[in-house]
This record gives C-alpha cells, sequence and structure tokens, in this order.
C-alpha cells in the first residue's frame, strides 16, 4: 500500500502530519512529503479535511 497526495486538493493545512504515529509526513513549502517510515496506515487520509490524501493498495 501506498499514500498519495493530491497536490491539487490539498490545502496544506498540515493536519495529517500532526496526527501520523510514524512521523512519516511533513509539510515542505508548497507540498505534503511522504518518506519510507510510512506504514500506510491511513490515519492521514481519515483526517484529511479536503480529502487530499489516498490509500491505495
Amino acid at each position: 500500500m501506498t499514500i498519495k497526495v493530491n497536490k491539487f486538493k490539498c490545502g496544506y493545512c498540515g493536519a495529517c502530519v500532526g496526527v501520523c504515529p510514524a512521523g512519516a509526513l511533513e509539510l515542505v513549502e508548497t507540498w505534503i512529503e511522504v518518506d519510507d517510515n510510512c506504514t500506510s496506515c491511513g490515519i492521514c487520509a481519515k483526517i484529511c479535511p479536503l480529502g487530499a490524501i489516498e490509500v491505495s493498495r
């Protein structure tokens, strides 16, 4: 599974960064960066108010 951030939907609020238990998300200028620590748990996708994060299998 992988996490994909739709940069056109993302409002860069950082809500996903704060809830990631693995610390795998980082707000960098005008995008969300997902690093190798991501476990694809999907918490970020559930918390995103704009639906910009998808967990694909």
